[in-house]
C-alpha cells in the first residue's frame, strides 16, 4: 500500500488477495477494495488482461490527478481485462480532473437482461481521456459524457447498447456546460434501442446534444435502431441537436434502422438547435432514414449557419419517411427558426428513391444547393423546394434522364423556377457523372474512405469546370479538401476529384 506521496501502480488479479499490498507480485483481487483506496495525482490502477471483475468502478470528486500526473486505470498483459457490471453502471467517474481510462472491456448483463443502466458514465469532469475500450450489453449508453469538458475520447467500440453507443450531453438548454469533447476514431455498432423508453427515439450510435465545440472524426454507425420500441421520431446513425460548433467529419454511416413504421433512421443529423456547424467529407449509405438531415422541431433553439460540403449518400432513405437521400423537416412552423444553411459539394445518389426531400412542415430561409450531384431513380425532389437556391448542380433522373417537379425537361424547369440561372444564363448541368460502380457501397471501416473511388469524378468531365467559384461569388470558403482530402477544382461539381 502507498504510504507517501510518490505516485503509486496498484495491481488486480482473480487470484489475487485484498489484503495484499497491489504489488505486481502480489496483487490485490477486487473492485471494491479498488473503490475504498485514495487514489492520488500519479497513481495507477492495472487489471489482468485475462480476468473478469464483477463489479462498478467509483472514481470521485476524492480522486483526480493532475497535467502532469494523472491518474491511470488500465490493463496489464496481453488484451483487456474485463470489468462485468451486471445491472449496474460498470465505471462512474465523477467531479473528477485528469483521469486517463484505456484498454479495457466494461460488460453489462444486457439491455433487455437486466441491466437498465449506462456503461460507462463521466460526469462533471474536466480532462477526461478514453481509449481503446470496448462497451457493450448496457440498456442506456455504452460511454455517457455530461456536463464536462475537455474530453478526449478515442478508438471506443460502443456495441449492443440500447439507447445509444456513445453519447455527450450538457445540462438542459445550455449549451456551454459540456464542451471541447473529441471523439475519434470509434464505432458504434448494433445499439438497437431501448426497451424502457416509450416516449423518444433510442437506438442511436452517437449522439451530442446541450454542448459546444464538438469534434466526430474518423467515426463509424451501423446497425443501430432496429428495435426501438415505439412509432414516433426515431434514431440516427451519428447526429447532434441543441449544439454549437460541431464538426462531423471522416465519418461512415450506414446500415442503420428505425422501428417499423417510425421516422428517421439516417446516416448524419443536425436537428433542432444547431449551429455553425459543420458535416464533411463522410460516407452515408443504406440507412433506412436519409443520409444527410437538416431538422428542426418545435421548441428548440433557433438552427442556422450550418454547412454539409463534399460528403456522399448512396441509396438512403428508402424506408422511413423521407424517400431522398437527403431531408429537410421543420415542425416549429417559423422560418425565423430554420434558416441558413449551405449544402454543396455533395454527391447523391438513389437509385430507388429521390436525391432531396422536403417535409410538408419545412418552413426555412436562405438554405443554398450548390455544386451538387443530384441523382434519383425519377424524381429528383419530393415536396415543395420553397425559396431555396440551386445553382451549379448537376441533375439527373436514372430512369428519365430528368424529372423534377413534374417537368421532364431541364432547361424548361430551370426558366419556370428561376432555378441554375445566372445573368440568365443556365449554368446547372443535367449530364451522366459517368461514376465507377455506383450503387455498389461496401466500405466498413472510416479508415478506408479514402479508397471508395466510386463516386469520383472523370478526368475528362465537365463536372470538374462547369460548377460555380464560391469563393467569388457569394464569398464562401470551401474548406480547401474534396472527400478525398485533395485540392478541388474552384468550379468543380461534387464530392470527390
Amino acid at each position: 500500500m502507498n504510504t507517501d506521496n510518490n505516485p503509486t501502480a496498484y495491481y488486480f488479479s482473480a487470484s489475487g488477495n485484498d489484503n495484499n499490498d497491489g504489488g505486481i507480485d502480489h496483487p490485490m483481487q477486487t473492485i471494491n477494495k479498488l473503490n475504498s483506496l485514495r487514489l492520488k495525482a500519479g497513481d495507477a490502477v492495472y487489471f489482468n488482461a485475462s480476468d473478469v471483475f464483477k463489479g462498478s468502478i467509483i472514481i470521485d470528486s476524492s480522486k483526480y490527478g493532475t497535467l502532469t500526473d494523472p491518474i491511470v486505470i488500465s490493463s496489464y498483459g496481453d488484451g483487456k481485462a474485463t470489468i462485468d457490471a451486471g445491472n449496474d453502471n460498470a465505471l462512474t467517474v465523477y467531479n473528477s480532473a485528469y483521469i486517463h481510462i484505456s484498454t479495457v472491456q466494461f460488460k453489462g448483463s444486457g439491455r433487455k437482461r437486466g441491466n437498465t443502466k449506462d456503461g460507462v458514465t463521466i460526469s462533471n469532469c474536466k480532462n477526461i481521456s478514453l481509449s481503446h475500450l470496448d462497451i457493450s450489453d448496457f440498456q442506456k449508453s455504452g460511454l455517457l459524457i455530461y456536463a464536462s469538458s475537455e474530453i478526449a475520447v478515442d478508438d471506443v467500440y460502443a456495441h449492443n447498447n440500447g439507447s445509444a453507443g456513445i453519447t455527450a450531453e450538457g445540462v438542459y438548454s445550455n449549451k456551454l456546460t459540456s464542451h471541447n469533447i473529441t471523439i475519434t476514431s470509434c464505432q458504434a455498432v448494433n445499439n438497437p434501442g431501448d426497451p424502457t423508453n416509450l416516449t423518444n427515439h433510442s437506438g442511436n450510435g452517437i449522439i451530442v446534444g446541450h454542448c459546444t465545440k464538438i469534434v466526430i472524426d474518423n467515426c463509424m454507425a451501423s446497425d443501430n435502431g432496429w428495435d426501438m420500441p415505439r412509432k414516433g421520431n426515431g434514431p440516427v446513425g451519428i447526429w447532434a441537436y441543441e449544439a454549437d460548433s460541431v464538426t462531423i467529419q471522416h465519418c461512415l454511416s450506414y446500415h442503420n434502422k428505425t422501428a417499423p413504421g417510425a421516422a428517421d433512421g439516417g446516416g448524419f443529423d443536425f436537428d433542432g438547435g444547431v449551429t455553425n456547424s459543420v458535416i464533411q467529407y463522410c460516407l452515408s449509405y443504406e440507412n433506412q432514414g436519409s443520409g444527410y438531415c437538416m431538422f428542426q422541431y418545435a421548441g428548440a433553439s433557433p438552427w442556422y449557419n450550418n454547412v454539409i460540403r463534399f460528403n456522399i449518400s448512396e441509396n438512403d432513405g428508402t424506408v422511413s419517411d423521407s424517400r431522398a437521400g437527403a431531408y429537410i423537416w421543420n415542425s416549429s412552423g417559423d422560418e425565423k427558426q430554420f434558416y441558413g444553411c449551405d449544402f454543396y459539394n455533395n454527391t447523391i445518389y438513389n437509385s430507388k428513391e429521390a436525391a432531396l426531400s422536403f417535409s410538408e412542415t419545412s418552413k426555412r430561409q436562405d438554405f443554398r444547393f450548390f455544386n451538387n450531384i443530384l441523382i434519383g431513380r425519377d424524381s429528383l425532389i419530393k415536396g415543395d423546394k420553397g425559396r431555396d437556391t440551386f445553382l451549379g448542380n448537376d441533375w439527373r433522373s436514372i430512369t428519365t434522364l430528368f424529372n423534377a417537379d413534374g417537368i421532364h425537361d431541364f432547361d424548361t424547369w430551370a426558366k419556370k423556377y428561376n432555378q441554375e440561372i445566372i445573368s440568365g444564363k443556365i449554368i446547372g448541368l443535367n449530364i451522366n457523372p459517368e461514376f465507377n460502380h455506383p450503387g455498389n457501397a461496401d466500405i466498413t471501416s472510416a479508415d478506408n474512405l479514402q479508397q471508395f473511388i466510386n463516386y469520383q469524378i472523370p478526368k475528362s468531365s465537365l463536372l470538374r469546370s462547369n460548377g460555380i467559384d464560391l469563393k467569388s461569388l457569394f464569398n464562401v470558403n470551401n474548406g480547401g479538401h474534396d472527400f478525398f482530402m485533395g485540392i478541388p477544382p474552384a468550379n468543380g461539381i461534387g464530392a470527390c476529384f
